[in-house]
């Protein structure tokens, strides 16, 4: 590799360029102004180049100036991200696991407990969003999804499909709760804009829900959370509420049950350094799912 410019150099340059002037840059850099004037005359006899004019006791950058702080502002921030993801990867003692909040929070944190007896050396890191997480970044280990599977470049194991449920509080309108579908669509709807209550209708055979009726949320936990409240009825998938079905604080209303369209997968980008720590997560999340999916059955 040719010889380099220095840093410090570069980074005097690139200030100078981008506020206009040395005296803004020594102040962003917490440096002096004549360090600043050093480093840039420095950089322009290594280059052999006249990166600015003096004009007065100003500085205006010539055209080759120009072009080059535009490519050298594009590296230093390269340099930054680089950095940043070199820190944000995950070490060998740490897993960092990717899902939604609500299925973090109402399926996979209760359970979390058992991995750490088994696995005590992992430092665990959950990391929520509605949106989907780039794995090949390097910054997560694994992720729980939902979708069909269509994840290019990827590898994944499927865990298990879902149904939707309709549920309430033993609370809700203090006790008298519905028990025909008739009753519960008279009753507050509290959904997501994707819970498919056409679906449900239609399996129950009573007339669909007014469109813009009940109380929307962009997330199942804000759904749920105003169901605990006692403001309505949900469609929400079991294993979010499985919990709380068994707890008793929230109930089931009704037999009828949809399939919901997206199953839940593991997905993750093998890598050397951590195939260890993915198996281990891998073998007890499939174990997880099949007591789930025992018990389901017996209370459904």
């Amino acid at each position: 590799m040719m010889h380099l410019p220095p840093l410090t150099a570069l980074r005097c340059f690139e200030a100078v360029a981008r506020l206009g002037g040395v005296t803004l840059a020594a102040r962003e850099l917490h440096v002096t102004h004549s360090a600043v004037s050093q480093q840039i005359k420095l950089l322009e006899e290594l280059m052999g180049l006249a990166l600015f004019v003096r004009e007065g006791r100003g500085l205006r950058l010539t055209d080759e100036g120009r072009l080059y702080s535009l490519d050298i502002r594009a590296a230093l921030r390269g340099i930054v991200q680089a950095t940043q993801l070199a820190q944000g990867r995950p070490q060998d003692s740490e897993l960092v696991i990717a899902t939604l909040p609500s299925f973090a929070l109402h399926w996979l944190l209760p359970r979390l407990d058992n991995f750490r007896a088994l696995h005590p050396y992992y430092r665990l890191r959950l990391q929520t969003s509605l949106a989907v997480q780039d794995l090949r970044s390097g910054l997560v280990d694994i992720g729980i999804r939902m979708g069909q599977g269509h994840w290019p470049d990827m590898e994944k194991v499927a865990l298990f499909e879902d149904e939707l449920i309709v549920v309430c509080s033993p609370r809700f309108r203090d006790g008298d709760i519905p028990t025909s579908a008739g009753e519960i669509m008279a009753c507050p709807l509290v959904r997501t804009p994707d819970a498919p209550w056409t679906e449900w209708c239609q399996a129950a055979g009573v007339a669909e829900p007014n469109s813009r009726d009940g109380l929307f949320a962009n997330d199942s936990n804000i759904v749920l959370g105003a169901v605990l409240l006692g403001q309505g009825v949900a469609l929400e998938r079991r294993s979010l509420v499985s919990r709380a079905l068994e707890k008793g604080d929230l109930i089931k209303i009704s037999a009828i049950a949809v399939s919901y369209a997206y199953p839940y997968w593991l997905v993750w980008q093998q890598q050397d350094i951590s195939k260890l720590k993915q198996q281990h997560f891998i073998d007890w999340v499939v174990e997880e799912v099949r007591l789930y999916q025992d018990s389901a059955s017996k209370n459904s």
